[in-house]
């Protein structure tokens, strides 16, 4: 069986990292999430983040304008509730 290759100097968390390709995270992805939890702690990662309102307070602009940026097709003629589900569905 050939070694297993570490994932180079710039992670900083060889374990954490193996396991984010192993769940099929691209190395990029992966490489950020394990050195953030280096530098911090992997409990403190994982409360990172804002808050955004529900899609339901949005207004249908910013959904549609949501929509665009996630390429939903047909949205421009589609209703609130139309668009809350496939954006909930992306």
């Amino acid at each position: 069986m050939p070694a297993k290759k570490t994932p180079g100097p710039s992670v900083k968390d060889d374990e954490l990292y193996e396991k984010l390709r192993d769940e099929g995270n691209s190395k990029e992805k992966s490489a950020r999430i394990a050195n953030a939890a280096a530098n911090t702690s992997r409990k403190a990662v994982g409360k990172k983040g804002g808050s955004s309102p529900s899609y339901d307070d949005w207004t249908v602009a910013d959904l549609r304008k949501r929509a665009a940026e996630l390429d939903v097709e047909g949205r421009s003629s589609m209703k609130k509730s139309e668009l809350v589900d496939a954006l909930r569905n992306t």
